[in-house]
Parts: C-alpha cells; structure tokens; sequence
C-alpha cells in the first residue's frame, strides 16, 4: 500500500518505521523542511537496533529504509495514497486547516487518520466534505515498539472506513482498539489517567515515594500486563473467573472509591518533591540517554513477547 505520513516528529517518524518494515511504501512530509533530514537520520539510526532484535519482520534495514521517501511538496506526497497518518502539533485550529487540505488532496479512496491523543476528532474532521473516510488512530509512542493503537471514529465517520484503518494496521503488525464512538483521553488515557491520578495523590498525602510506587508497577502489576489486561487478570485470579473475583474483592474497591473522589494539581506543590525525588534518581541531562534505554528495553520486550507467543502460545 502507498501511505503518507503528515508531519515528521517524534510520532510521525515512528509511523514511517512502522508502516515501512510492514512493506508499505511511504512519503514523509513536513511544513517544516529542515525536519525531514532529521527524521531520516533518527530512522537510520534506530533500524540496525530494530534489526538486532528480529522486529523488522525479515527486511534489512536498508531494504526499510528504501521504502521511505522525502517528499517535499504536499500534493504530491499525497497522490495515490490508500492511508493518510497525519502527526501535526495538538492544536484544534492547526488541525482543522491541515485537514481540509488533506481532504481536497488525497484520492477518495484514502483514509485519512490523525494520530492525535487528546482532541476529539469532531472537533477538526466536521466541516469536511468527505468526513466519513476521517478518523483517529492513536498510538503509544513509539508505535514501532508498542502495538497498541486506538481507532476512534468521529459521529459521522463511516463502518468502511473504520474496517480499512482496523485492517491497514493489523497488516503493519499493530493491534487496534477499535472503538465504538469517541470520548475525552479515548481508552488508553483514560486508563493511564486513572492511574497517574492515585500516584499523584499517594505522593501529595505521603503515603509513599516516587521509587516506592515505580517499584509497584514495573516490578509488580506491569509483569502481568505486559502479557494480558485487567479483565483476564481478575478472570485468572479466582478460582470461578471474573464474576467469581467481582463477589469476591469488590468490596475491597468499594471501601478504597470514597478516598479517591479529589484530584491532587499535578503542578502544585506535589510536583516538587516528584520532580526533586526523579532528578536525584536522573539527573536532567541524562533523559535523552535514558530515553534510549527504554527503547532498547522494549525492543527486548517485543522480541521477548513474540518468541514467548511462539513457544507458549497466546
């Protein structure tokens, strides 16, 4: 399939990777010219990595990389095109013009996605004259490493083009969340909301420190959620499955719901001892090396995920 990618960052570069290991080819355009050597340069370097891990499905990198094409001019990034991924800042207004562009340009065949992770597609996809081809798919970034990816239909976007994204990224290896209609933060941020909300508020009443409660979740939840989600976790941990957890430890969640009915200001007063707790564990110049590692990490996760699913099945 030929793919566009609409815009060059940290997510539409991840998108070019994805999309071009898959056998797609791809045209990468950016408003910004100068972006699109840098994207180039940070695939180049990322591929033998990809590659050392076996998460290039059988392509070498420079095989990958060959299906990758600059493209300067939108138009023509944009001719013959079946899917649209578009990547722009999280600005409504930026979007609405981006994608009336969009719109006009690409064959009517196309799909048109935006990877936005928190505005709602009905508000930049409503004016458009061809609105049910529009619709989101957002990834966790990066999209390359993590499979998950949320497609997320605005009122008026259609059942074809929800079955095409769906389909378009099963056939890059990705596993979409196909959703029924749109809501704020989609799934996976409502559900990493949740979750960021107790952490903020068990630090902000001293219950524990930032390590103590990363402790919790990568040595201890995350292990099984890296392989299977809440509801087959609870529908293993009883002996009769999930109705069987539910009357069982409901109650326990029940006494916890009244304590958590306030947010803490993630900006407040909390945020400086998170801030002082994660600069004394890495120091601020060393985020972009960290950052690196945990590429690296999932990367062996991936690979990891994928023999264990050969060996022990699904």
């Amino acid at each position: 399939m030929k793919t566009a990618i609409i815009g060059s960052g940290f997510i539409g570069r991840a998108w070019a990777i994805t999309f071009a290991r898959a056998g797609h080819e791809v045209r990468l355009w950016d408003k910004d010219a100068d972006a699109l050597p840098k994207a180039l340069a940070f695939i180049e370097e990322m591929l033998p990595d990809l590659a050392a891990n076996d998460l290039l499905g059988g392509s070498e990198p420079a095989e990958v990389k060959a299906r990758i094409h600059i493209e300067a001019d939108l138009a023509v990034a944009l001719d013959d095109v079946d899917h649209v991924q578009e990547n722009a800042p999280e600005q409504v207004e930026l979007k609405r013009t981006l994608f009336a562009d969009l719109d006009r340009l690409a064959p009517a065949k196309a799909v048109l996605a935006s990877s936005t992770s928190a505005i709602l597609p009905s508000a930049f996809m409503e004016h458009l004259p061809d609105r049910q081809r529009c619709l989101v798919c957002h990834p966790i970034n990066p999209p390359y490493l993590v499979p998950a990816v949320e497609v997320c239909p605005s009122p008026w976007t259609s059942q074809e083009a929800m079955h095409k994204a769906a389909d378009f990224m099963r056939s890059c290896g990705q596993s979409p969340l196909v959703m029924k209609r749109e809501i704020d933060g989609f799934i996976m941020n409502r559900l990493q909301g949740a979750l960021l909300e107790e952490a903020f508020r068990l630090v902000a009443d001293d219950i524990a420190n930032v390590e103590d409660i990363d402790i919790g979740l990568r040595d201890g939840l995350a292990l099984r959620w890296s392989f299977m989600g809440p509801f087959e976790t609870i529908d293993l941990n009883a002996p009769g499955g999930v109705r069987d957890y539910a009357e069982r430890y409901q109650g326990i969640y029940a006494n916890i719901f009244p304590s958590v009915q306030y947010r803490v200001d993630w900006a407040g007063p909390v945020m400086e001892r998170i801030e002082a707790e994660r600069s004394a564990l890495l120091p601020r110049d060393k985020l972009g090396e960290r950052q690196k590692w945990r590429d690296r990490q999932l990367m062996a996760l991936r690979a990891h995920k994928r023999k264990a699913a050969k060996d022990i099945g699904k």
